[in-house]
């Protein structure tokens, strides 16, 4: 019997490099004490004279709340992404990433004053809705995208309005519309 030698590979360069850097900057934001995440890892409303706020705009999904956060956000993305990043090419997972990222971060600045937003969550909400539409053909709805649109945007309806938890449900909606769209459209095509 031939033995079968295993080797480690890279082999999603942009999900593995986004969760090492997130937790590079988790434990930066550990020895800081948060002031990290204050200064380049989370957006809030902050004067647009300042050219860090649309760094913030973008650097914010690298940014987490704690431990707990992190992990929860890059379980997720370790799970989903690798899948997407084969199909669709480190390019397109890339720009999935960084309009996500875009839109959340734009979104809270203008709507949410007082609120300070960091984390992926909504990639993570992106990378949900766009995995269903891994076995899209043109001119069908797949029932797993339907049943997951209702069942996750749905849930995060439903806690935004009866739920006071320190969650930013919109960021997840605004990230499930983002993976929804870039799914039909990626798949349209093809």
């Amino acid at each position: 019997m031939k033995r079968v030698r295993l080797k480690i590979v890279f082999n999603s360069p942009v999900i593995l490099s986004f969760v090492f850097i997130s937790f590079a900057v988790m434990l930066i934001g550990f020895v800081t004490m948060g002031a990290s995440n204050e200064l380049l890892f989370m957006t809030y409303h902050s004067s647009l004279k300042n050219p860090l706020t649309y760094l913030r705009f973008f650097t914010h999904v690298l940014g987490h709340a704690g431990w707990d956060h992190y992990i929860g956000n890059m379980a997720y993305i370790l799970l989903l992404g690798p899948i997407l990043e084969e199909k669709y090419g480190s390019k397109k997972i890339l720009e999935v990433i960084a309009i996500t990222a875009l839109i959340t971060g734009i979104i809270n600045y203008i709507l949410f004053w007082n609120v300070a937003l960091c984390g992926a969550s909504g990639v993570v909400f992106a990378f949900i809705l766009l995995t269903s539409f891994t076995s899209f053909k043109g001119g069908e709805l797949p029932i797993t995208f339907v049943l997951v649109a209702i069942i996750f945007i749905g849930q995060q309806i439903y806690e935004g309005l009866f739920l006071q938890d320190n969650v930013s449900n919109l960021s997840h909606i605004l990230g499930g519309i983002v993976g929804a769209t870039v799914g039909y459209n990626l798949n349209r095509k093809s």
